[in-house]
């Protein structure tokens, strides 16, 4: 195997906007790494059902089609 051809590993902190934190090894070069969703949070670990809505797009799509998918 050739030398010197194989990124650093080191650690890292891993931020969650759930405000959960954790530390854990990474090529990344930054010391930090943000995460939108992790374990903590994430509705296949929690079961509970979490709408993450970017730039109102899920009330965009209630006003037009709201009327339609109500069962």
């Amino acid at each position: 195997m050739r030398a010197n051809i194989h990124p650093n590993y080191k650690d890292i902190k891993v931020v969650c906007s759930c405000g959960n934190s954790f530390e854990t090894r990474s090529t990344k070069e930054q010391d930090k790494l943000h995460l939108d969703v992790c374990s903590k949070c994430h509705p296949f670990y929690t079961g509970k059902q979490k709408i993450v809505d970017t730039a109102g797009r899920v009330e965009k799509f209630k006003s037009r089609y709201g009327s339609t998918f109500n069962r």
